[in-house]
């Protein structure tokens, strides 16, 4: 179960990072930006994922545990990263041996050993970063683990600790609370911890069940207060940095090799240096103005590649020319009359919206749910007068309604769609120049003629509509949000949804979006049975690359 958790969770934590990268990169966290810290962790968490789904099937704990903590010392890039890889090195090295159910003792342990790897990999230590974060988390999990809180309890309570440590920052870290802003690794870091545990409890909307009482009320403050802290601006002031260069590499030893030394030589050619990994492959990086005498020293103790160097200087500049880019295109470029926000769980979900008119597109779905305060931002990031927003998930639309009720600089409307084929649908039924109340009526009207089909796995014993029995690991067929098809193959329980619904009413066109864990081979293969079957129905194939449902559907 453990092993399952981590191949499941894993890869949607890794693109909740990846989605907010940019809004990441902004943040001006120190005078010398270290690359861009949110596409460095995603760059990592991504190198992880890779690894991770190269595994056989059947990979126990301690096959996994290796994956993460060689995939992330080999793909970490930057500062960030390579402190990362560390966090999830010590985490993923906790959990072997652990039995089955986790509890929050185990979690508590795992995230010791965290602190215990990832202080160990960094000489000098900086309060207000990833760091002090990933401390603070491990004390509350020590605390809940006291208590004996439930595991569920524990994963809450890290979570909201985790924010609030973010939020913290710069009251910790001079140079953040000088420019206003919090620590962008950290923040990051928060990021991937909520959107793993949100998958690993197998939560479909903040508001159900227990969540709202053990993380709603103090969860959504708590990542609002880092939020409300988090202010992009453009750092006109700079004056540069000792040190120019950001140096980073892997390396293989030739022979065992005093590694305190070679941090000692690393200090003197710079700063935030680290020398992670174990005999005979490390992960290198160190700040400084000879990077040539840095990649030198290490060529005579062993082989030296994929080498990065970046001038941090130009970067800096880099990134405050585009924010004033960004903000003075925002403020010459007049609002249009109608704008559309719509939530996503799969980046070809994400740029078939975008290619249909979607403004902005929020990351979210099954087990990851926006928040209220996730849908306000993008319908504000918006130039129009008036916003659409399309949920895309019968589990998001009362975030969306709470959104477009708290708006008061726009207009704003919920055309109510529980899947993102809908959405197409809607998005199709919108006439140019359109009024809000017009674009509303037609693609609500719109959405009568849409049938929907989603085929995912069982994550736990439960009944199908008919009261046939459901087991963990069966393949189910939902129609219209009634689990109708039970069966062992996504295939043949895809190929049984669409034959019963066209039996039932006869459609034109179908919809069908392949998802993360589909191949091309498996889907293409689909389509080709789909068109056997169905010889009359118009198929329109696309890759949704959506997490957890490995085919979604509509027909019209």
């Amino acid at each position: 179960m453990i092993a399952k958790t981590i191949r499941t969770c894993f890869p949607i934590a890794a693109k909740a990072v990846a989605d907010c990268s940019e809004e990441i990169n902004k943040l001006n966290v120190f005078p010398v930006p270290d690359g861009d810290t949110g596409t460095n962790m995603s760059l990592t968490l991504q190198s992880v994922v890779r690894e991770l789904s190269a595994l056989p099937a059947d990979a126990d704990v301690e096959a996994i545990a290796g994956a993460i903590t060689h995939g992330s010392l080999m793909g970490a890039r930057g500062n960030s990263g390579v402190i990362t890889s560390q966090i999830l090195r010590g985490v993923a090295e906790g959990l072997v041996g652990v039995s089955d159910p986790v509890g929050s003792a185990d979690i508590a342990a795992a995230l010791r050993n965290a602190v215990k790897v990832a202080f160990k990999a960094v000489r000098k230590p900086v309060e207000g970063t990833i760091l002090t974060v990933l401390r603070d988390i491990s004390t509350r999990a020590d605390a809940c683990a006291k208590a004996r809180d439930s595991k569920e309890d524990a994963l809450d309570a890290i979570v909201v600790e985790a924010y609030q440590s973010v939020a913290r920052t710069p009251d910790l870290l001079p140079v953040l609370k000088e420019n206003g802003v919090v620590d962008s690794g950290a923040f990051g870091f928060a990021i991937f911890l909520e959107a793993f545990v949100n998958a690993a409890l197998g939560r479909e909307t903040h508001e159900a069940e227990d969540f709202a009482t053990t993380f709603e009320a103090t969860g959504e403050a708590a990542r609002e207060g880092a939020l409300d802290r988090v202010k992009i601006e453009a750092n006109d002031d700079w004056e540069g940095s000792e040190y120019r260069y950001c140096n980073e590499f892997l390396f293989k030893a030739d022979a065992p090799f005093d590694e305190d030394e070679c941090l000692a030589f690393l200090a003197s050619m710079g700063d935030c240096e680290l020398l992670v990994g174990s005999y005979p492959d490390y992960k290198i990086h160190v700040h400084s103005n000879t990077p040539n005498l840095v990649l030198e020293h290490m060529l005579a103790l062993g082989q030296i590649y994929e080498v990065f160097i970046h001038n941090m200087d130009m970067e800096a500049h880099d990134r405050t020319a585009k924010i004033h880019a960004d903000q003075d295109a925002a403020a010459s470029e007049p609002a249009k009359a109608l704008g559309f926000v719509a939530v996503a769980a799969g980046s070809g979900e994400a740029e078939i919206l975008t290619s249909l008119g979607v403004d902005v597109v929020v990351s979210g779905g099954q087990t990851m749910n926006p928040s209220t305060a996730d849908l306000l931002d993008a319908v504000s990031r918006v130039n129009a007068e008036s916003v659409i927003i399309l949920p895309d998930n019968g589990n998001i639309r009362m975030a969306a309604e709470a959104a477009a009720s708290a708006c008061d600089d726009k207009r704003v409307a919920v055309v109510p769609t529980k899947t993102v084929p809908q959405a197409f649908s809607a998005l199709f039924a919108v006439l140019p120049d359109s009024s809000l109340e017009d674009a509303v009526a037609a693609m609500t009207e719109a959405l009568e003629d849409v049938r929907d089909g989603e085929v995912t796995t069982a994550v736990r014993d439960s009944q199908a509509s008919d009261g046939s029995p459901i087991h963990a690991g069966d393949v189910m067929g939902i129609i219209n949000d009634s689990i109708d098809i039970v069966g062992s193959d996504v295939k043949q329980v895809t190929l049984d949804c669409i034959n019963r619904m066209q039996d039932e009413e006869e459609g034109d066109a179908l919809t069908i979006l392949a998802g993360a864990d589909m191949s091309d081979e498996d889907f293409e293969d689909l389509i080709a049975a789909i068109e056997e079957a169905q010889p009359d129905l118009e198929i329109d194939a696309h890759r949704g690359e959506q997490p957890l449902y490995p085919v979604i559907f509509s027909i019209e």
